[in-house]
C-alpha cells in the first residue's frame, strides 16, 4: 500500500512580546519552530501570523493552523473577545485569518490548548477527570471531563486564579482584590519576597539585600534561586507558596474532585522546591480529610511546548471531523 503522506499543523503561541509557531506532525512531536515579535495592531498581528506560516509552507505541507490565546472566547472558539495582551477584541478571528491563510484555523484558549497537549501527548495520557494548573506570571487552569474540554455556558471555566481568598487583599490587575493568583504565582512569589523583607527580619539574606538595592528589579526566578542556595527568604517565600498552593489543591479537589493534578506554566520546573508540602498541605484542607482519595499530583512533560502542541492536534481534529 502505498505510505499515507505526513499531515502537519501549525500551533502557535502568541503571548505579548513575542508569537512562536510550531510545526506539529500527528504524534505530537514539533519537527521545527519559528518565532517573531507579536505586533500590537489587529492588521499586522494577523498579517504576522500568515508571515510564519508562509514560512512553514515553503518546505512543509500544512493541512491546518491552531491558534493558542490568553484571552476570552466565545463558546465555540470563533471570537477572541477580549485578550490583555493582544489586540483582538470582539475580533471574529477564526473566520478572519482562514480567509487570509486558505487553511483551517482553529482557536483555543492557551491553559485549554496545554491541558489537549498533555492529555493527547503528555502527563494526562489516559486520564478521564482531570485539571491543569498552569503556573506562573498568574495562573491558568483548564479541567478535561472525560476526555473533553470544559468551557462552562460562556466559555470561560475554569478561573480559579480569581477566585477571591483575601478580603481587603492584594491588588489584582482583573481589578478585583484578594484573588489567588496573587498569591500563588510568579507574581506572588515578588509581593510575598517584599513583604516578608520588609518586617525587618531575614538580615543574613542576600535576597533581602537585593530588594533593598531595587526592589523592582526581583523577579520570581530570583527568588527560586536564591531558595536553592538556601537563601532564607527564598525558603521562607516558597514555604509560604507552598500553602497556598496546597490550598488552592484543596479548592480544586472539593469542587472537581479529580483524579489528577498536573501542575504546569513556568514554575513548574521549580517543584521540586514546594511540591511535596503543597500536596501534604492539600491532604490535610480538603472536607474528609483521611477519609476519601486524593488526586495524584504532578507536572507536565510538555513544559513550555504544551500550547502549540495542543492547539496544533485540535486544529488537525477540526479538519478530520470536517471530512
Amino acid at each position: 500500500m502505498p505510505q499515507k503522506p505526513a499531515s502537519f499543523a501549525v500551533g502557535f503561541d502568541i503571548g505579548g512580546t513575542n508569537m512562536r509557531a510550531g510545526l506539529v506532525d500527528e504524534s505530537g512531536r514539533i519537527v521545527t519552530s519559528l518565532s517573531a515579535p507579536s505586533p500590537h495592531t489587529t492588521h499586522a498581528l494577523e498579517q504576522g501570523i500568515c508571515d510564519l506560516v508562509e514560512q512553514l509552507k515553503t518546505d512543509y505541507p500544512i493541512d491546518s493552523v491552531g491558534l493558542a490565546v490568553a484571552g476570552f472566547l466565545d463558546p465555540e472558539c470563533e471570537v477572541v473577545r477580549f485578550a490583555p495582551h493582544l489586540p483582538w477584541r470582539d475580533e471574529p478571528v477564526r473566520e478572519k485569518l482562514e480567509k487570509l491563510l486558505g487553511l483551517p484555523v482553529r482557536l483555543e484558549h492557551d491553559a485549554n490548548s496545554a491541558a489537549w497537549g498533555e492529555h493527547r501527548f503528555g502527563a494526562a495520557q489516559g486520564a478521564d477527570n482531570w485539571v491543569l494548573l498552569a503556573l506562573g506570571t498568574g495562573i491558568g487552569a483548564a479541567l478535561i471531563e472525560k476526555g473533553e474540554i470544559y468551557r462552562g455556558a460562556y466559555g470561560t471555566a475554569p478561573e480559579f486564579g480569581h477566585l477571591r481568598v483575601v478580603r481587603g487583599g492584594r491588588a489584582c490587575a482583573c481589578g478585583k482584590d484578594g484573588c489567588l493568583e496573587r498569591y500563588c504565582s510568579g507574581t506572588a512569589l515578588v509581593y510575598t519576597a517584599r513583604e516578608l523583607a520588609s518586617h525587618g527580619a531575614f538580615l543574613n539574606s542576600g535576597l533581602v539585600e537585593q530588594i533593598t538595592l531595587d526592589p523592582n528589579a526581583l523577579t520570581g526566578k530570583m527568588i527560586t534561586t536564591a531558595a536553592r542556595q538556601k537563601d532564607p527568604l527564598g525558603i521562607a517565600v516558597l514555604e509560604d507558596f507552598s500553602e497556598w498552593l496546597g490550598e488552592t489543591l484543596s479548592i480544586i479537589a472539593d469542587v472537581l474532585d479529580p483524579g489528577l493534578i498536573i501542575i504546569g506554566g513556568g514554575l513548574s520546573s521549580d517543584a521540586d522546591l514546594y511540591l511535596d508540602q503543597a500536596v501534604n498541605h492539600y491532604s490535610t484542607r480538603i472536607v474528609g480529610s483521611g477519609y476519601r482519595p486524593l488526586a495524584r499530583v504532578g507536572t507536565g512533560q510538555l513544559g513550555g511546548d504544551a500550547g502549540m502542541i495542543g492547539v496544533a492536534d485540535l486544529a488537525r481534529q477540526s479538519v478530520l471531523e470536517s471530512i
